[in-house]
Formats: C-alpha cells, structure tokens, sequence
C-alpha cells in the first residue's frame, strides 16, 4: 500500500523541483531571484554591504567640480557672496596684521559667537522650564572621524599631481625643451619686477578678484573675448615657431 502513495506523490515533488531549477536558474542573473532564498532581511544586509563596499572604493571629493564651477560664476549669489566677503576679509586682514593675530582673533570671534549662543539658550531653557537639550547637540553627533580608506584615497590623489609636478619642474631645470626652458626663464625674471612692486598677500587678493570676476565677464562676453584671444593666439604661435626656426638646435629636432 505504501508504493502506490509514493507513485502518486513522486509526479508532485518532480513538478516542484523541476519547476524550482527555473527559478534558480532565472534568480542568478539578477537579485530579485537569489534574495528570496535569503530572506528579506539578509538580502537587505548583503545588498547594503555590497553597495558599501563598492562606493568605498571610490575616492571621494570634499567639493565636486559643479560646486566649484556654481561658486565662481555666481549661481548662487548668497553663497557666493558669503564666500567672497569672508576670504576677501581674511586675506585684507593678513595684509595689515600678522597671521597669529588674525588666527587668534578668528578663533576669539567664534567663540564668542558660540558661547553667547550657548549661555542665551541655557538662560531660556531655564526661565520657560524645557529640558531642550544642548543647542549644538545635533552638529556634536556629527561623525566626522576620517576613515584610513579614504585617507588614503585623498593622498593618492595629491601623489598623482605632486608626480606630474615633479616630472614638469624636472623637465623644465634639465632644459628637455629649450623653448619651453626660456618661457619659464622669461616669467621668473618678469615676476621679479611683480615682486618688487606687490607682496604675496597683495597677489592673493588679486588672484581671488580675478577668480570671482573674470569667469562671469568670460561668460558675458565669451565671442568678442574669443575673437581677440584667437588673434593674440596666433600671432604669439607665429612669433615662438621664428624663434624655433633660428634656433639650430630646435630646427634640427623638427627635421628628423
């Protein structure tokens, strides 16, 4: 009597299990298939790890270059401004006292801002009798401990540039080009007469003008600006192949 019962349930677990070969056979070319196996809450476990671990490896960047790129041509006027005023500030300050004191009074500003907010917020939580917590309660909890990981990805990306520094400075001291050589000893001596006229912080105001003006008068006037650049350009390339031209060297160096 046994047999026959197991004959009439061996067609049901065949047609279970053969169609449960589908299943898995579809489930491993996608999650949606393997996380039932799993279980809802595993499968939210190892698909968050796996996202984890993937975006880690990628080196991430305190300012993208679309923040950079919105900042100096004022797309956001407010922030923008807050910027420009405050390092504008900054640096006049440095031009007319010593760094330790325009750190020192930074610091002592901030704290006064903060320790005035501070005992203004105790003083109120105290006469209407609320227990708010700490105001700063919520920028304390902030996790700003810098893992190794990225660490390492930061130093990466400063090797990369701190390399081609080093390969163009020794290219440019070891004469690999002449041309190239003599531009860079026509700029040092032309920065000779800069330096004796303006200082390093006089240059620093100066550059942060140009980086706040000049990218949004490009933008205004990008053809007429074009225009006269493409002239400029091309009599300055005429110029440079005369000189190569005269040069036996150079002259030598384009004929092979």
């Amino acid at each position: 009597m046994a047999e026959p019962s197991a004959a009439t349930q061996s067609p049901s677990v065949s047609s279970s299990s053969s169609g449960a070969e589908p299943s898995a056979a579809g489930g491993g070319g996608g999650s949606q298939g393997a996380c039932p196996a799993l279980g809802a809450k595993s499968c939210g476990s190892s698909c968050a790890d796996s996202f984890v671990s993937s975006s880690s490896s990628q080196p991430v960047s305190l300012f993208s270059t679309s923040q950079v790129h919105d900042l100096i041509f004022w797309r956001d006027v407010k922030k923008t401004g807050f910027v420009f005023g405050t390092t504008l500030i900054v640096l006049l300050s440095l031009a007319a006292f010593s760094v330790i004191s325009v750190v020192s009074y930074l610091i002592l500003a901030l704290l006064s801002v903060t320790i005035s907010f501070r005992v203004y917020k105790s003083v109120i939580q105290a006469v209407q009798k609320s227990e708010e917590g700490h105001p700063f309660k919520a920028y304390l909890d902030v996790d700003i401990t810098l893992s190794s990981e990225a660490f390492h990805n930061y130093v990466n990306a400063a090797l990369v540039h701190v390399n081609r520094a080093l390969k163009l400075i020794i290219r440019l001291f070891l004469v690999e080009d002449l041309v190239d050589s003599l531009k860079l000893a026509v700029f040092m001596w032309l920065m000779t007469y800069v330096g004796a006229v303006f200082n390093g912080i006089t240059l620093l105001i100066l550059a942060e003008l140009l980086v706040f003006s000049v990218p949004i008068v490009y933008e205004k006037y990008k053809t007429q600006i074009d225009h006269y650049v493409g002239i400029a350009r091309d009599q300055t390339k005429s110029i440079v192949e005369k000189i190569q031209a005269k040069l036996p060297g150079i002259a030598k160096k384009k004929a092979d």
